[in-house]
C-alpha cells in the first residue's frame, strides 16, 4: 500500500488528535515538541495514587472539582490486612463527597474497565493518575496518564501542560485469523517499536482493520500502548463505538470522530492483521516479544487472567468457552479476576461463570490485585503466564519469578495443558457473542454530597501531611548514591506489593523502601548523606505513573537525577516535586561516573534562568562535564521553587502580597 498520502506535509487535513484538540479550542495544533495547555473534561484517580492527589487538591484550597466528571476509584489496595487501606478508602469516600467526585468503592472494579463502561465519552479529554489511563482511547477519548499532582490541578480546573506529541498512524489492514487477538496486535507493535519507541508520540489507529475490532479489543490495545512510552493512543469513534455505548445504555454519549480523509502524520506503521499469530512477552520486559510457537512447551506454575488490559466480558467469556467441560492441569493454578462488577454480573447472568468454577479456576475480587503484587505471588523461581501489561522483575511479589504476557485465549488453553501452548493446536475457537445489553449497577457508585459543608473528611493515623519541597540553592553538592542502567521502572524506584502499597499515604514510612529491591541500603545512605544524586541510563522512570517514585526520593533529600533519557510521566513528577532532571550529553559521561563520586554544581539558579546546560564538577575524579536541562521556562521556575505546590504558593504570595 502506498503510505505517501499520509505523511506529514503532503496533505493538509486534520488527524483525529488534531480534531479533538480543535473541539477544545486548540487550533492549529502545536507542532511536535511544542507546549500546549490542554483543557481537561474528566479525571480519574485510584487509591494507590488517590490519597496524595486529594491532599494536593486540598492544598489548592478549592471548594469543589471544576471538571465535567471526576471519579475516585478504589481498585489497587483492596486487600484490607490492617487498618491502613481501610482508612484510606474511608478518606477517599469522604473527600469525594465533600469536593464533588463520584466514588467507586472496592469491588466495583478496575478504574479503566469501569470508566470505559460507565463514564467515558468519545472526544472528551481524560487525565488520570494512572499510566494506563490511555485505555479510554479505545472509546475515542484523548486519555492521558499523569502524576497525581497534575490530576489534582486538572480537578481544580487548570489545563494540563502537555508537550505536543508526534502523531503516528498505525494502519490496520486485513482481518485477524482464528485464535489471534487484540493482545497480539499490541504485542506485535511493542516488538516493533520497543518500550522506548513511543516516547514523544501518540499512536492513532486507522485503516480498514479498525472496523473489525470491538471497543474492549481497542481498549486492550490503547491500554498497553502505555508500555511503549507513548503519550497516548486513540481509535476513532464509529458505529462500533455506538454499538458498545448502546449496550451500556449510554448511546446519548456517542459522538462520531475520525481523522479527515486527507489527514497527515509524522510516521505510518502498517500492521497486516491477517499475518499475525499468537504472541507472548518474555521476562522481564513487555517488549521481549516472540511467537508463542517458538517457546511452546514451557512448564507453567500459574496462569492469571484479568488486569485492566484483558478483563472485559468478552475476554473472560472466551476463556469460559475454552474451559467448558474441561479441567485444569493439576500442576497449574488458574486465577481469574473480572475487571468490573458489571463483567462479573454478566458472567453470572449468561451462565458461563459456572464453567469457569467447574474447571477449577479461582475467582478473585474485581480489582488490580496480582498485577501489582497484591496476592497470588508465584512460588520461588515460578513461571507465571498472565494477561497483564507488565512483567517487570519482582512486580509479582516474587523476585525470582518469571512472568510471561499473553492473550486470554493463550492463557486458557495453556492452563488446561499445564504448559505454554499455541492455541491454534486446540482446534476451532469457540464462538462468543457480545451481549446486546449489559447489567447496569450504577446504584453502587456514591455521588457527591449535596451539602459539602456538612461533610467531614476522615483521616486515619497513617495519612500524613504532604512533605514540603525546598527551593533550589545556587550551589548543589552531594554524593552519587546509586548508579543504574537502562529502563529503570517506577517499580524499581518505589516497589509495589501489599505491605509497601499500604503506606502510600505516609511518605516518611514509604520512603524507607526507595530502591529496596535494587539496593536495600539506599534509604539509610540517603538520609545519612543528607541526600545526593541518582544516576541512570536511558528511559529512567518508565512504567507506572506513581508519583511516590519522585515524592519519596524528594523526602530523602535527592537533589537531582542524571540520566541518558527520561520517561514522560516520571520526568514530570520529578519536576513537580522539585527534583532537577538532568540529561547526559554523551554515553561516555554516564560510563565514567560511579557510586560514591562527590559532585558539585555551582551557579545553578543563574544557569537555569539563562541557559539549558549545567556544569558539573566531579571532585572525586577531578573531572568536569556538562548536563543538559530539557525544561521550558515554566518547568524551570517550578523546579527552582521546590516543586509545583511551592511555585503556586510563591505566585499567590506575589499576586496577593497582603494575604
Amino acid at each position: 500500500m502506498n503510505r505517501e498520502p499520509y505523511l506529514r506535509g503532503v496533505v493538509s487535513g486534520k488527524n483525529l488528535f488534531e480534531n479533538i484538540l480543535e473541539t477544545h479550542g486548540i487550533s492549529p495544533a502545536p507542532g511536535p515538541g511544542e507546549p500546549m495547555d490542554l483543557p481537561i473534561d474528566q479525571t480519574l484517580t485510584q487509591d494507590a495514587t488517590g490519597t496524595m492527589a486529594c491532599l494536593q487538591f486540598e492544598a489548592l484550597e478549592m471548594r469543589r472539582v471544576a471538571t465535567k466528571c471526576s471519579v475516585s476509584y478504589v481498585d489497587h489496595n483492596t486487600f484490607q490486612a490492617g487498618f491502613q487501606n481501610s482508612d484510606d478508602h474511608r478518606f477517599l469516600q469522604s473527600f469525594a463527597a465533600k469536593y464533588g467526585l463520584v466514588f467507586s468503592g472496592p469491588g466495583n472494579g478496575i478504574c479503566h474497565q469501569v470508566h470505559l463502561e460507565r463514564f467515558g465519552v468519545p472526544g472528551d479529554t481524560l487525565l488520570g493518575s494512572d499510566s494506563h489511563t490511555s485505555t479510554g482511547g479505545g472509546l475515542g477519548m484523548l486519555a492521558i496518564g499523569a502524576g497525581g499532582l497534575d490530576v489534582a490541578m486538572a480537578m481544580a480546573g487548570h489545563p494540563f501542560r502537555l508537550t505536543s506529541p508526534e502523531v503516528v498512524l498505525v494502519l490496520l489492514e486485513g482481518i485477524l485469523s482464528p485464535w489471534v487477538t487484540a493482545k497480539d496486535i499490541i504485542l506485535t507493535l511493542l516488538q516493533r517499536v520497543s518500550v522506548k519507541g513511543g516516547a514523544g508520540k501518540l499512536f492513532e489507529y486507522g485503516g480498514p482493520g479498525v472496523a473489525t475490532l470491538s471497543v474492549p479489543e481497542r481498549a486492550t490495545i490503547t491500554n498497553m500502548g502505555a508500555e511503549t512510552g507513548a503519550t497516548s493512543s486513540v481509535f476513532p469513534s464509529d458505529e462500533i463505538t455506538l454499538r458498545f455505548l448502546k449496550s451500556q445504555g449510554r448511546e446519548k454519549d456517542f459522538r462520531p470522530l475520525s481523522a479527515d480523509p486527507d489527514a497527515s502524520y509524522a510516521e505510518v506503521l502498517t500492521i497486516d492483521l491477517s499475518e499475525l499469530e499468537p504472541m507472548v512477552a518474555q521476562p522481564h520486559m513487555p517488549d521481549r516479544v516472540c511467537a508463542v510457537r517458538k517457546i511452546a512447551g514451557l512448564k507453567l506454575d500459574q496462569v492469571i487472567i484479568g488486569s485492566c488490559t484483558n478483563s472485559s466480558y468478552m475476554d473472560i467469556a472466551s476463556v469460559a468457552a475454552i474451559l467448558k467441560g474441561r479441567s485444569l492441569h493439576p500442576e497449574t493454578s488458574l486465577v481469574i479476576a473480572p475487571g468490573s462488577r458489571q463483567v462479573l454480573a454478566a458472567l453470572v447472568e449468561s451462565g458461563v461463570l459456572g464453567d469457569i468454577v467447574k474447571a477449577g479456576a479461582r475467582i478473585l475480587e474485581c480489582a488490580c490485585g496480582p498485577c501489582i503484587g497484591i496476592g497470588q505471588s508465584p512460588p520461588t523461581d515460578g513461571v507465571s503466564l498472565r494477561t497483564f501489561n507488565r512483567n517487570y522483575k519482582g512486580r509479582s511479589g516474587t523476585q525470582s519469578a518469571k512472568l510471561y504476557l499473553c492473550s486470554p485465549q493463550v492463557a486458557a488453553v495453556s492452563a488446561l495443558k499445564g504448559e505454554l501452548t499455541d492455541p491454534r493446536s486446540f482446534g476451532r475457537p469457540p464462538k462468543v457473542d457480545m451481549p446486546e445489553a449489559f447489567p447496569v449497577i450504577d446504584h453502587l457508585f456514591v455521588p457527591p454530597s449535596d451539602d459539602p459543608d456538612a461533610v467531614e473528611v476522615l483521616r486515619g493515623p497513617n495519612i500524613k501531611p504532604l512533605p514540603r519541597g525546598q527551593a533550589v540553592p545556587e550551589t548543589i553538592k552531594g554524593e552519587v548514591l546509586i548508579r543504574l542502567g537502562d529502563d529503570i521502572t517506577t517499580d524499581d524506584i518505589m516497589p509495589a506489593g501489599a505491605h509497601i502499597m499500604s503506606l502510600r499515604s505516609n511518605i516518611p514510612a514509604i520512603s524507607e523502601y526507595v530502591f529496596s529491591h535494587q539496593d536495600p541500603g539506599f534509604a539509610k545512605r540517603a538520609r545519612d548523606r543528607g541526600g545526593g544524586f541518582i544516576v541512570a541510563g536511558r528511559n529512567y522512570g518508565q512504567g507506572s505513573s506513581r508519583e511516590h517514585a519522585a515524592l519519596a526520593p524528594m523526602f530523602l533529600g535527592i537533589k537531582g537525577v542524571m540520566a541518558r533519557s527520561f520517561a514522560r510521566i516520571h520526568k514530570a513528577n520529578l519536576i513537580n516535586f522539585g527534583i532537577l532532571p538532568m540529561t547526559f550529553m554523551t554515553g561516555d559521561e554516564f560510563e565514567q561516573i560511579q557510586p560514591g563520586d562527590q559532585l558539585v554544581i555551582e551557579r545553578v539558579v543563574r544557569s537555569l534562568k539563562n541557559g539549558s546546560t549545567l556544569c558539573v564538577l566531579n571532585t572525586t575524579r577531578s573531572s568536569v562535564f556538562e548536563v543538559r536541562i530539557d525544561l521550558n521556562g515554566r518547568e524551570k521556575e517550578v523546579v527552582m521553587a521546590g516543586g509545583l505546590l511551592e511555585y503556586l504558593r510563591l505566585k499567590s504570595a506575589i499576586q496577593n502580597p497582603q494575604s
